[in-house]
């Protein structure tokens, strides 16, 4: 009886570890850079991945190196990430350690812009219309990929603008103001941004080619992820955010809803979509 009942128990720890390891298994660290194109695609990928059972721990980070280098050391599993521009250097990297799960997202795009009631359609345009600019093209952040490419921009067309270095903040409120009172004004700005719907923008032809066309947005994992998750790689392949939508819920938040609850709203707003995402057979 003894040998039955020491059985017995034995099968009951090994179902609890098993259990253990099994809900372990179900964990997935993702980790996102906290940027307004990149939490969106974030939060409604965590909601997918949550309704098929699994518990996702979410690490933010503010630099790509730092973020890649968790990637790669396995501090986090998986992250969303553009690899053919903005993180294009880190990827390349770290590519031998890391692999492609699926596109996400498509559209990303970074050039000078202005409001749409200002009559000119090409970067070839600004030189006749300097005055009308104040002389001037405003920028974001120095060091940015946007304002590298952008004083190429105007070395390559030899623009007689100056290129103004600063901040997105400082940018926001000059375009504001400009925007209030019909004025024109050239800015450097991105899509998907809240800004581009907020003020009605639109970017400028740029026939030299200096601006990266559209890029797209990639999970990517730790190599293997795929292999050793195969129903948590269905499900996150299954998603796929369109570029508008991503603005749509960064101007929810920048109208006063916190991240959570313009995705939270976006998702109840899409609920059939996400049923369909979800209609895959599981492990």
């Amino acid at each position: 009886m003894r040998k039955f009942l020491n059985a017995i128990c034995a099968a009951g720890v090994a179902v609890a570890f098993g259990g253990v390891a099994q809900a372990q298994e179900k964990v997935i660290q993702m980790g996102t850079m906290s940027w307004e194109d990149l939490t969106p695609i974030t939060g409604i990928t965590k909601k997918v991945l949550e309704d098929k059972g699994y518990t996702v721990e979410v690490t933010e980070f503010s630099e790509w190196g730092i973020a890649y280098a968790a990637l790669t050391r396995g501090d986090i599993d998986i992250m969303a990430s553009q690899t053919d521009y903005v993180a294009h250097d880190y990827w390349v990297k770290n590519m031998n350690a890391l692999e492609k799960i699926s596109p996400v997202s498509h559209g990303l795009y970074q050039a000078f812009a202005v409001p749409s009631y200002v009559d000119i359609a090409s970067v070839e345009d600004l030189n006749a219309n300097a005055d009308k600019f104040g002389g001037k093209i405003i920028g974001i952040e120095p060091g940015s990929g946007l304002m590298r490419d952008a004083a190429t921009a105007v070395d390559e067309y030899g623009l007689d603008l100056e290129l103004v270095e600063g901040s997105t903040g400082a940018m926001t409120a000059a375009l504001k103001s400009a925007s209030d009172r019909q004025e024109w004004i050239a800015v450097t700005v991105w899509q998907p941004s809240w800004m581009m719907q907020k003020f009605d923008l639109k970017f400028l032809a740029d026939p030299k080619g200096i601006f990266p066309g559209a890029q797209s947005y990639y999970w990517i994992g730790t190599k293997g992820f795929s292999e050793a998750n195969p129903a948590a790689r269905e499900a996150i392949a299954s998603v796929y955010v369109p570029l508008d939508d991503i603005t749509a819920i960064n101007s929810a938040v920048n109208d006063g809803k916190t991240m959570d609850e313009a995705v939270a709203d976006w998702v109840g707003a899409n609920a059939d979509l996400i049923s369909r995402w979800e209609d895959i057979k599981s492990e």
